[in-house]
């Protein structure tokens, strides 16, 4: 994903975690598939999620790390993610924290 000048990028190798655990569903002993059940169910459920889904969580994430909440002033917020990735633009920064907001 391209916010300007200034790529974001969201790796997701949930697919391919999701392939492994799938085929050690298939060789595991019955005992232990509910286990493997269960995580399949959680790995297709991030799967699921869109990338202004996991964006938002990483901005969460990194402002939460610099004692704000997402909610906090939009400003401050802007400049901590700034600070936290300095590469970003402050058009990227804004328009992350804009999105993280609205989720």
């Amino acid at each position: 994903m391209l916010f300007g000048k200034s790529p974001v990028i969201v790796l997701r190798d949930g697919p391919e975690i999701l392939k492994v655990v799938r085929e050690a569903l298939a060789t595991i002993a019955p005992g232990e598939q509910a286990g493997l059940e269960r995580a399949i169910d959680i790995i297709e459920a991030q799967c699921a999620r869109t990338e202004d889904d996991v964006l938002g969580q990483w901005v969460r994430g990194v402002l939460s790390d610099a004692g704000l909440d997402v909610r906090s002033d939009h400003a401050e917020s802007v400049a901590a993610l700034r600070k936290a990735v300095p590469d970003l633009t402050l058009v990227v920064a804004n328009r992350l924290v804009t999105n993280a907001v609205s989720q």
